[in-house]
This record gives structure tokens, C-alpha cells and sequence, in this order.
């Protein structure tokens, strides 16, 4: 073991401090300025420090990797699944699998609450919730030939407990795509350059995964250049299709965009992992990462004022514009994915387990992909609650709410309490050479805006439109590689399901199962797409509770998955890290279930909201923001579906939970009764180092592997 010099104690001392400062001035400062930089500060100090401690001594303390031992990638390479993959392209690609809407929409939706306790939730809860699931997760799957989730609860919980596993984290999966792509569609609905640009990534990503597998192997630095100068000019050749005759094709109605999206989910579900998923997730997190650090970069130059409330009058009334809802339960079901996502096992237990090349990589891609995604989380944050709340507000509001015209909107937002000028509405809007930003609901346009705002202010106005539009596209981007990430892992989880009955599907690279599963899959999270995009409530505002609470209850399934595994692997001393965890999510997530479906108030309850919208149909009535009798009948469909679906996966996670506490009791009183469904050991010829940078030691091995291949050569 290393001893610590006195350079690395005064290295990391300071850190902690950095972290301490923000801290100490986030929580302590009252009606007065507050700097941006003192929430970045914050949350680099407290990652740096968990990544370096906590999350190494949970790899080699607790899950004991072993860099000797054959990962499934290794021993089932068949160029379409498994396949064994570069570390750093692998880590590309998982950022860019889990990294989705989450962390852009939840943390600006929850800005309505004020920017204290969203902070405090994404970075707390990254630390010792989502990126210890994300880990533990990949690490059990690993061992297990890369089983789904749901068929790791069915081998090591049971067939009771599995198999409610395996519907709720099926029936979870596919919500969470359907609103994944309706974040896509409301961001590049009659956008010709979005489009355009996030259209082109597709044959970039195309031509760098077989540049990668046949013109030039392993050239990973030579095929990012390329990529990300390709890139760099789809983006800016989108300004110029706007501004030409080809404007026309690449502006496409929302309801156009649906079939468009459901066609490449199902395309890219069923390709090979190195054709276009790899290399377009890879190409992707440059820009998402390159994006996120200049971002903060412009927050500690231009350091910008925190303009929303710490916590505002609506986390205490819960009578909220943006969604409904008191602070507890609902800040932490609409953060989800920047702090604790149930989506990222379904990646750590998808695609990812299937490419890893070493065990020892699990603490870098697991946990350390999960703190780059809670920083995006940080940013977006960051991002809502820099811009005049008035506009932040009239652009997150559904249109039934804040109106059609800047004066509706502006009369709108003096009842929330804030106020805001139709002329300073209609400016904002064009700044940034959009006609209007009004209920531009599902985060992306507001942080957008955000972006606009930091950016501009170090090169210049005369570029705020430029940076709008770049955002919409990164963002657009983000979201749109994990719908295709997350189509190919639901196909997994079909499979899997299916396998139980007819054995043929077990082999998730059997062409007829992969054909029929990836077209079931796309056609059910298209039909929660198409549903959302006609959803006369506002789609996001009315799917995202559900999204959250189910990507949550996700979690749940997942944490419980971990906690019976170190259980049953004789880690009972360590189940803390995986069961405290899961004890708070359960307690918020089913106290906001229960809230959805029981609920009085027809904003949170479903099923009350429904009995309202019925009468008013009983009595021939049209109530707001509903313009007609379809739209009327339209709502109460939605609301019957969403309460059903919110109670269903409510009774399934504690029918999981229930057993998976059966059968750890029973393991704990009779140990030699419990059976692990682990991959034997096989050991691994591979020689790969555990993070980005190889140490001395790495190299010294690598270098003597090389000389074995020359002499056997």
C-alpha cells in the first residue's frame, strides 16, 4: 500500500477545502449575492474527494475487482454484443448511455424550488447513492456474463421477487425512452439546424466505427480528431441549412420527428455495438464533456449571480407552476438521474458489461462516469437559476398556464410572484432569434438560455444566438445516445424475459429475437412518445413525475439487486453501502407514488385529476388549457394510464423489496442454503490499465505483454 507524501496531503487538503468554501458560503449566505462558482466549487471538491476514497475503497475493499480474472467481453467476443472495447472509448460511451434528459430537465425543473436543496440532493446523493449503484451494478453484471437487472433479481432473489423485477424494470425502461425522446422532439421540433446537426452525427459516428474496426484499428486519438472536427462543422453547416433553401426539409412537426425517432431506435438497436453505438456515443461525450468544462470555465470568469431564491415559497406550498408537489417527496423525483438514476443500471447491466475489457475498470466507468453526469446536473442547475426566475418561469410553465402572449405571460408570472416586462419576454426571445420562448417546457430551452448567458458574456452578444442553438444541439445529442443505448439494453431485457420461455432468445445476437424484441421495444416507447407530444396538459409536465418516480423505483430494484448480492457473497459487514441508499429512495419514492395516485389535489393526483376532467365530460363542459372535447377525453386516458402504471409499479417494487429481505435473512440464518448464479473464473489474457492514465506499474506490464505477443509472433 502507498503511503501518503506530505505533496498529495497538501494536494488533497486543499481540495477539501475548496469544497468546505462552497459549501460554507451555499449554506450560510441570506438575501445577498451569491457567485455560480461557490455551487461549482462545491460539488469538483466533494467529487474529487469521493472518487479518490470513497468509490476506491467500495472497488478493492468491498467488491475486492480482480484485474486476473476474464470479463464476459473477453470470453464471448462475438463482434455484435460482446466485444471487448478501449477503456476510454467504453468510458465515452457509458457517459453518453446514462447521461440523458435527466440531468438537463430534472435539476432545471427543479430550480422552482430554489437552488439550495437541488444542490445539495445531486451532489450528496451522486456520492453515496448513483454512482455506488452504477458501480456495483456493472461489477455483479460483469461477474454474471452481463445478465439485465431484471434477470440478475429472477437468479438471485428468486422467481416471485424476479419476476416482478423483471415486469417493473421492463415496464420502467420503456416510460423512461418514451420520455427521452419527447425531451428530443420538443427541442428540435421546427429547428432545421438542430436537426440538421444531430441528423449528421449518425454518418460521422458511422464512418468512425469503421475507421476504428477496418481502416485504422486501435487508433483512438486519430479517429477523435477526425470525429470531432466533423462535428464541429455539422454544427456550424446547420446554421448555414437554416438560413438556405433546404430549411424546409429539416423542419419537421413534432408529431413528424416521432417516426423519424422510432425508425433510428429501432436501426440502432440492432446494429453491431462497433458500427454506430460505440463510436457515436464516443464522438458525442467529447462535445458533452468538452461543453460541460467550459461551461464551468465561463461560471468562474464571467462568475455569474445566483439569481433564483436558495428555496422559494413553492418548495413549503407545493402549489408550484412547473410541476405540483411539496419539496419532500418531489425535488428528488425530478432531480433523478443527476443524483440517483434506476435508467444507469439498466446500461451497467446492458451494454456495457457486454464490452468492458478489465473488472479493475469498473470503479473509472461505474462511479466515475456517474459523478461526470451529476456535474452536468450541477451545471444545468446553474444554468435555471442564473436567468431572470421571471423568464425562467414564463419558459417552464405549460402554455395553459402563462398564455399564448407576452402579456398573458407576463401578468402570469406577477401571480407566482416574480415579475418580468412583455418587452423584457419578447427580447429574450429574440436574442436569441427564436419567435417566442414561451412554455418552451422539458429543460433543454432553458438551459439553453443559461448557456447563452455565460457564454455570450466572453465573446460577445453578437453570438448569444449561436450558443442558444449550439446548446439545443448538445443537448439534443445527449439525450438522443441514450435513447439508442436504452433501446438496445430494453431489447436485452426482452430477450431475457423471453429466454425463460423459449430458449432460442437467451442469445441476444439471434437474429429473429433481436429483430422482433428491438421492434416491440421501439413500438411501445413510441407509443408513450406519441402520447406526449399530444398531450394537451404539456407532456413533460405531466409524464416527467412519472418518469421520475419510476426511474427511481428503478433504483430501488436495483439497489435491493446489490444489497442481496453482498449479502449472499459474504459482504454482510459492507450491505450498508448499498442498503442505506436503498432505504431513503424507497421512502421518498413510494411516499411519492402514493401522493400520485391517492392524492385530493387534482395537480398531483391522478386518478382525482381524471375524476375532475370525467365529470366536466359528464356535464358536456371543456375545461383549461383543454380546447376541446378530445383533448378532454385525451386527459383523462392519460391520467387513468399514468395513475394505473404509478400504483402497478409501486405494488411490483415491494413485492421485490419484500423478497429480496426474505432472502437475505434466510442467508444470514442458513448460509450454506443460498446459491450464486457467478460466472466461474476463467483467467484473462488481456492486459488493459483500470483508468484513463496508465501508472509506471501498468505500463511495465503493458510493455511486457507486447514483448509476449513479439516472441510468440
Amino acid at each position: 500500500m502507498r503511503t501518503a507524501t506530505p505533496k498529495t496531503i497538501a494536494l488533497w487538503s486543499l481540495v477539501a477545502l475548496v469544497g468546505a468554501a462552497g459549501w460554507t458560503v451555499l449554506a450560510l449566505s441570506r438575501d445577498e449575492e451569491v457567485s455560480a462558482a461557490w455551487m461549482v466549487a462545491a460539488a469538483l471538491g466533494s467529487y474529487a474527494i469521493a472518487y479518490r476514497f470513497y468509490a476506491k475503497f467500495i472497488a478493492h475493499k468491498v467488491l475486492r475487482v480482480d484485474k486476473r480474472r476474464a470479463t464476459p467481453a473477453e470470453r464471448l467476443d462475438n463482434g455484435i454484443d460482446y466485444h471487448p472495447t478501449d477503456r476510454r472509448v467504453l468510458l465515452g460511451h457509458h457517459f453518453a448511455a446514462i447521461a440523458g434528459a435527466g440531468p438537463l430537465v430534472g435539476p432545471v425543473l427543479a430550480a422552482q424550488m430554489g437552488y439550495l436543496p437541488g444542490t445539495i440532493w445531486i451532489i450528496a446523493g451522486v456520492i453515496f447513492a448513483g454512482a455506488v449503484q452504477d458501480m456495483v451494478v456493472l461489477f455483479f453484471s460483469t461477474r454474471r456474463d452481463g445478465k439485465s437487472l431484471g434477470q440478475m433479481a429472477r437468479d438471485e432473489i428468486g422467481p416471485f421477487g424476479g419476476a416482478a423485477a423483471l415486469l417493473a424494470t421492463f415496464a420502467i425502461m420503456i416510460i423512461l425512452l418514451g420520455v427521452l425522446a419527447l425531451v428530443i422532439v420538443n427541442a428540435l421540433a421546427e429547428s432545421p439546424w438542430g436537426t440538421f446537426s444531430i441528423a449528421m452525427t449518425i454518418p460521422i459516428a458511422l464512418f468512425m466505427g469503421f475507421y476504428l474496426r477496418v481502416l485504422r484499428p486501435g487508433r483512438v486519438s486519430e479517429v477523435s480528431l477526425i470525429g470531432i472536427g466533423l462535428l464541429l462543422i455539422a454544427l456550424v453547416a446547420g446554421r448555414w441549412v437554416a438560413e438556405s433553401s433546404w430549411a424546409e426539409a429539416f423542419t419537421l412537426a413534432p408529431s413528424t420527428l416521432v417516426v423519424w425517432l422510432v425508425a433510428y431506435g429501432f436501426i440502432a438497436s440492432i446494429l453491431p455495438v462497433w458500427m454506430l453505438l460505440a463510436p457515436r456515443d464516443y464522438l458525442s461525450t467529447f462535445m458533452k464533456i468538452g461543453t460541460i468544462v467550459l461551461l464551468a470555465l465561463g461560471v468562474l470568469v464571467t462568475l455569474p449571480t445566483l439569481k433564483m431564491d436558495p428555496v422559494t415559497d413553492f418548495a413549503s406550498r407545493g402549489d408550484g407552476p412547473v410541476f405540483a408537489g411539496s419539496l419532500f417527496p418531489f425535488v428528488f423525483i425530478t432531480i433523478a438521474c443527476g443524483a440517483l438514476s434506476g435508467f444507469h443500471a439498466l446500461i451497467s447491466s446492458g451494454t456495457t458489461p457486454k464490452m468492458i475489457q478489465k473488472e479493475t475498470q469498473v470503479r473509472m466507468i461505474g462511479y466515475g462516469s456517474m459523478l461526470m453526469e451529476s456535474s452536468v446536473a450541477v451545471m444545468a442547475l446553474v444554468a435555471a437559476s442564473i436567468i431572470d426566475p421571471g423568464l425562467y418561469f414564463a419558459m417552464n410553465a405549460p402554455a395553459g398556464v402563462v398564455g399564448d402572449t407576452v402579456q398573458e405571460a407576463s401578468r402570469a408570472v406577477a401571480n407566482f410572484g416574480y415579475t418580468i416586462s412583455p418587452e423584457d419576454l419578447a427580447r429574450a426571445a429574440e436574442d436569441v432569434e427564436e419567435s417566442s420562448l414561451l412554455s418552451r417546457t422539458g429543460g433543454a430551452p432553458t438551459l439553453a438560455i443559461g448557456v447563452s448567458e455565460i457564454f455570450s458574456k466572453v465573446t460577445g452578444d453578437s453570438l448569444r444566438a449561436f450558443w442558444y442553438h449550439f446548446a439545443i444541439m448538445f443537448e439534443a445529442l445527449f439525450i438522443l445516445t441514450a435513447l439508442d443505448a436504452g433501446t438496445r439494453v430494453g431489447r436485452f431485457m426482452l430477450q431475457d424475459m423471453l429466454g425463460n420461455v423459449y430458449k432460442p432468445f437467451r442469445n441476444v445476437s439471434w437474429k429473429p429475437g433481436l429483430v422482433l424484441t428491438s421492434a416491440a421495444v421501439t413500438g411501445m416507447w413510441g407509443y408513450f412518445l406519441w402520447v406526449g407530444v399530444h398531450e394537451p396538459l404539456g407532456g413533460i409536465n405531466q409524464l416527467f413525475p412519472i418518469f421520475g418516480i419510476a426511474n427511481q423505483l428503478l433504483a430501488a430494484v436495483a439497489l435491493a439487486v446489490c444489497t442481496t448480492l453482498l449479502v449472499k457473497s459474504g459482504r454482510l459487514k459492507w450491505a450498508w453501502i448499498t442498503g442505506i441508499p436503498l432505504a431513503w429512495d424507497a421512502t421518498v419514492t413510494l411516499t411519492a407514488s402514493w401522493q400520485k395516485v391517492f392524492s385530493s389535489d387534482p395537480r398531483v393526483g391522478f386518478f382525482k385529476q381524471r375524476s375532475i376532467y370525467q365529470d366536466a365530460i359528464d356535464d358536456g363542459k371543456v375545461l383549461p388549457p383543454a380546447k376541446t372535447m378530445d383533448d378532454m377525453h385525451t386527459v383523462v386516458t392519460n391520467s387513468t394510464v399514468d395513475g394505473v402504471l404509478s400504483a402497478a409499479l409501486a405494488i411490483l417494487v415491494v413485492i421485490v423489496l419484500v423478497d429480496a429481505a426474505r432472502v437475505c435473512v434466510r442467508h444470514v440464518r442458513d448460509p450454506l442454503s443460498s446459491r450464486l448464479s457467478e460466472t466461474p473464473f476463467v483467467e484473462s489474457k488481456t492486459v488493459a490499465p483500470a483508468g484513463l492514465v496508465a501508472t509506471e506499474e501498468e505500463k511495465a506490464e503493458l510493455a511486457a505483454h507486447e514483448r509476449a505477443k513479439a516472441g510468440s509472433s
